[in-house]
C-alpha cells in the first residue's frame, strides 16, 4: 500500500514514525529516508539507534531550505536521497519504507515528479511505502491507497514560541 501524510498541521513525521514503531514491534523491518533533514539533533534517530532492521538515513544540509533560494547542494542531497530510496525499495529487504518530507522536496523542485511516480510504480506490493510532507502533489495523492491530511487549527509558533528539543525535533 501507498500512504501519504500531508497538510500544514504538525504530526506527519510523527504519524509515519508511529506506524514504523508499530510495524517493528510486530517483527517488520523499517527504513526511513529523511529528505531536507540533516541538521542538529534527531530524536527519532536516537530512539531507534541500535535497533536491528530499523534504519534512518538523512539527506539534508545544516539549516532550513529556502524555497526562493534553492542551491545545487539542496538538489544534490535530495537526489541522493531519492537514489537511496530506489536502492532500498529494489532490495526488498524492508517491509516499510518511509520517505519523510519527500512531498516538500517535490514542492521545492529538488527532485522530479516523474522520478517519484516511477519509484511508487516500481515498489513491490509487499512493501508499505509512506510519503510525508506538506503540499503532496495531486498525482501522488491519486496513486495513494491512504491519504491523511494534518490540518493546523492553532499553533504556538505563531505566538513566537520556538521548537522544543524532544517534542518538535
Amino acid at each position: 500500500m501507498l500512504r501519504v501524510y500531508t497538510g500544514n498541521g504538525q504530526g506527519k513525521t510523527t504519524a509515519a514514525l508511529g506506524l514504523g514503531l508499530r510495524a517493528y514491534g510486530m517483527g517488520l523491518k523499517i527504513y526511513i529516508v529523511q529528505f531536507m533533514k540533516g541538521w542538529g539533533d534527531c530524536g527519532e534517530c536516537e530512539a531507534v539507534k541500535g535497533l536491528a532492521d530499523f534504519d534512518i538515513i538523512r539527506f539534508g544540509r545544516t539549516g532550513f531550505v529556502d524555497k526562493k533560494k534553492i542551491t545545487q547542494k539542496d538538489k544534490d542531497l535530495a537526489q541522493r536521497g531519492l537514489e537511496q530510496a530506489k536502492k532500498i525499495v529494489a532490495s526488498g529487504k524492508y517491509d516499510v519504507v518511509i520517505l519523510d518530507e519527500i512531498n516538500v522536496a517535490l514542492d521545492f523542485k529538488l527532485i522530479g515528479l516523474e522520478d517519484v511516480l516511477n519509484l511508487i510504480k516500481a515498489t513491490p506490493k509487499k512493501i508499505e511505502l509512506v510519503l510525508t510532507g506538506r503540499a503532496a502533489r495531486p498525482e501522488v495523492i491519486k496513486e495513494a491507497h491512504l491519504v491523511t491530511e494534518m490540518k493546523e487549527i492553532k499553533h504556538y509558533y505563531k505566538k513566537g514560541m520556538k521548537a522544543r528539543r524532544g517534542l518538535e525535533y
